[in-house]
């Protein structure tokens, strides 16, 4: 006789698994651990310019510097259902290949001469002693200081002490400061994107940010996981009217497919697709009055905060996406709004398949399915069926 207890109602003898075991767990696999070790610590993962707007409203280009670190501390212990960029770590990355990596992008700007604006992402945060050396931090702050530079750097919200920006200020006084809230929901964070802090730890970092009169950029998610299309709509506009008061910038993410992540299983497994291209058009004009009360566009008095979105992989099956004949023309009118602030970058577009996208917010209200009721976008709708 088997001394085995079998299987239960509670399924088997196995210990359940907790959300941040499968978030961290592909960090430890081969093909992880061989991706690690072939990065070059000392250059950074990638340099590119983008058309941007200065804090007073002018039209500038702006360096992104991607330095290859060793990754956020959350996710050494823990980690965002949806973030790979544990992707582009190394462990052993050190002071000498982090200031080697700055001084590569500097070369190839000239010291980001004829650029206004410089914003240096660590794939983790900038100011966490425990990510970055503190010479490193003094290194980024100084220089763009000299430089006469406008700074972005990325925080979570428990690095940012009044001790730390201090002496931060004491450096440089005067940069932005962009974190990744995500939702302005404790359940959302909790349950939807395993953030690890609160909206209430948000209000405190800025209030902070804002008495040493540094810049706040706030990050938030369009569609995070285990979410509706329609739902991620409704709570957009919410979070959106919540933190506008409060943010100089708000940069809205819409969902992009990363390796490796719980975000990645779900879609593998047809439990979630990428928002629709058309859900972030309506974002924006729904929440247009929000930070731009009375009809204006960036730049105006009446702006309250602006907002900002770049479709990460937009028009791409991992990213936020339509129907593939319109995606192009969709996404560069998203593009176009985020440094012009206006609506009528939106004139005349259109396409066959917003009348499906419709329809799926419409099923979204209506029929009690918690993850939605999205289907591919791309092909035959018959095919599609047939495949299912």
């Amino acid at each position: 006789m088997s001394s085995g207890k079998g299987l239960t109602m509670l399924g088997g003898d196995t210990k359940s698994l907790k959300i941040h075991n499968l978030v961290k767990a592909p960090a430890n696999t081969p093909w992880a651990k061989e991706r690690q070790q072939s990065w070059d610590a000392s250059y950074p993962a990638t340099v590119y310019s983008t058309p941007e707007m200065t804090t007073d409203g002018q039209p500038c280009s702006a360096v992104t510097v991607i330095l290859r670190t060793k990754g956020c501390h959350w996710w050494w212990s823990s980690g965002c259902t949806f973030c790979g960029y544990f992707n582009d770590t190394r462990d052993d990355v050190n002071s000498d290949d982090l200031h080697a990596q700055w001084q590569h992008a500097k070369q190839k700007f000239n010291n980001f001469e004829g650029h206004a604006m410089v914003k240096v992402y660590t794939s983790g945060s900038l100011l966490e002693d425990r990510e970055i050396p503190i010479d490193f931090q003094e290194t980024v702050l100084r220089d763009c200081f000299e430089f006469d530079k406008e700074l972005i750097v990325e925080s979570r919200t428990e690095q940012l002490t009044v001790e730390k920006l201090a002496w931060a200020t004491s450096i440089n006084p005067n940069f932005t400061v962009a974190i990744g809230l995500e939702a302005y929901d404790d359940e959302v964070l909790r349950f939807h994107v395993n953030k690890g802090f609160s909206a209430a730890s948000w209000d405190r970092a800025v209030e902070r940010l804002q008495k040493f009169n540094l810049r706040v950029k706030t990050y938030l998610m369009f569609k995070p996981p285990f979410m509706s299309e329609a739902d991620a709509l409704d709570h957009c506009v919410k979070w959106i009217e919540a933190v506008a008061e409060q943010s100089d910038e708000i940069s809205i993410n819409p969902m992009n497919i990363q390796r490796g992540t719980v975000i990645d299983r779900l879609h593998r497994h047809r439990e979630y697709r990428p928002p629709w291209l058309w859900s972030l058009v309506e974002l924006i004009q729904q929440s247009h009055h929000i930070v731009h009360p009375n009809g204006g566009m960036n730049g105006d008095d009446d702006q309250i905060s602006r907002l900002i979105i770049h479709p990460t992989a937009g028009g791409k099956i991992r990213g936020s996406h339509n129907c593939g004949a319109c995606d192009g023309e969709v996404v560069a009118a998203i593009e176009r709004y985020a440094v012009s602030g206006s609506l009528n970058e939106f004139d005349g577009l259109d396409c066959e398949c917003k009348k499906r996208w419709n329809q799926e917010l419409t099923n979204d209200r209506s029929i009690p399915v918690p993850l939605g009721t999205s289907m591919p976008r791309r092909g035959s709708l018959r095919d599609i069926l047939r495949s299912l």
